[in-house]
């Protein structure tokens, strides 16, 4: 996105400099990193920075609202449910991509949002490979508002560790090890000290919680969440595990309400020009004319599953529960990152921490995704280089 920073950064890329950048990254836990990493970070100006953060303040402006735990009240399936709820989520991430307007301008449009964690831990390891192996100038960053590798970790060790042993303090996720985002797990171990946990190995008793900590029966006092609900629901064969939905003596953080309330479901609620218009199907008088402009989501799902891209008035008639989907005004990424072959769209996920005693969240850090397919994700960019996850850095204000 900066010239300058672009040309030279493609210039002096070479196959072996990325191979020992990669073979940094896989050495921080041999074996767990399981997704793509692009050859390039992205360099964002600061213009377009504010952009982002002038969008993200009046989305948050909704989320602090009195009136929001009601009006997301119905985004929350009831055989999820889960009881206990915090008064607000711990993290969020906001997911925008570089897009082009119509006048032809770089302008970030926000995709999605979720009151739920992503790869923290190993984003503090990666950013700072990356801004190593990139010759990162001094007046860039990946970290927002002043943080940056010690004071990021430090916070995340406040949020979830605080005052507690990190024994009492576990990473819940069904067959961690087996997880795609596992080197995060892996990461945050190391950070934190805290163990990650498989919800087949959870052990309840009474309103208790405990897991097996080297052979010791332990108490379980805070679950950092990192089950998502959709996926457990598809997971077969799991024989008998604790049914979380009951009341337990814990603190969760994030609660997993939090995860549909911060969701494609907010989407509707929001009025920002860096946020595309959105309406519940259910809610929709009239079909828009042009409905080849818009792009259909059911709301219960993850990692783009479900999603019409190209929605005829077919599609809007085979829904049958059309109060769970939002029709989503269709942005159009732009072919912003120069690769030596065909450009390179981007989305980036910013960071926001929520401490206890805070009166709203404030952005921390950030990844990025690149994509040359039609979507933004792996299963879009088979066989196709510098594409993938990496970092932003943010040209300093």
């Amino acid at each position: 996105m900066i010239k300058a920073l672009r040309d030279k950064f493609n210039a002096s890329f070479t196959k072996e400099k990325y191979d020992a950048y990669m073979a940094k990254l896989e050495n921080l836990h041999p074996g767990a990193l399981d997704f793509r990493n692009a050859e390039t970070p992205v360099f964002v100006p600061k213009e377009f920075t504010a952009k982002m953060l002038h969008a993200c303040e009046d989305i948050i402006d909704v989320i602090v609202d009195p009136k929001f735990l009601a009006m997301t009240e119905r985004g929350i399936p009831e055989n999820v449910k889960v009881p206990n709820e915090s008064s607000h989520t711990e993290f969020l991430v906001f997911d925008f991509g570089i897009c082009e307007n119509e006048a032809g301008e770089l302008e970030p449009q926000l995709i999605e949002m979720q009151g739920f964690p992503t790869l923290y831990a190993f984003q503090a390891f990666h950013s700072e490979l990356t801004a190593e192996y990139a010759e990162l100038p001094d007046n860039f960053s990946p970290y927002l508002n002043g943080y940056n590798k010690e004071s990021y970790v430090q916070l995340l060790k406040d949020i979830l560790i605080g005052d507690m042993d990190p024994a009492n303090v576990i990473l819940l996720e069904i067959f961690p090890e087996q997880q795609k985002t596992r080197i995060d797990f892996y990461c945050t171990e190391q950070l934190l000290g805290i163990k990650m946990v498989c919800l087949t190995k959870l052990i309840a008793e009474g309103d208790k919680l405990f897991y097996m900590n080297n052979g010791v029966k332990t108490a379980v006092k805070r679950i950092y969440n990192r089950v998502i609900f959709d996926d457990l629901q598809k997971q077969e064969g799991l024989g008998e595990i604790v049914d979380l939905t009951k009341p337990y003596d814990v603190e969760w953080a994030p609660h997993p309400n939090w995860f549909y309330r911060i969701s494609k479901f907010t989407l509707p609620f929001i009025e920002n020009p860096y946020v595309p218009q959105t309406y519940f199907l259910n809610e929709l008088k009239q079909m828009p004319a042009d409905l080849e402009n818009y792009v259909l989501k059911p709301l219960f799902s993850f990692a783009g599953m479900g999603v019409v891209i190209d929605v005829t008035p077919a599609d809007i008639e085979a829904v049958k529960d059309p109060e769970n989907w939002i029709l989503q005004k269709k942005v159009k990424y732009a072919d912003v990152i120069k690769t030596p072959d065909e450009p390179a769209k981007a989305e980036i996920r910013l960071f926001y921490f929520w401490k206890k005693g805070w009166d709203r969240p404030v952005g921390v850090h950030n990844l990025a995704r690149l994509s040359k397919g039609k979507m933004i994700g792996t299963r879009y960019n088979k066989n196709k280089e510098w594409v993938g996850g990496n970092v932003a850095f943010f040209e300093k204000p």
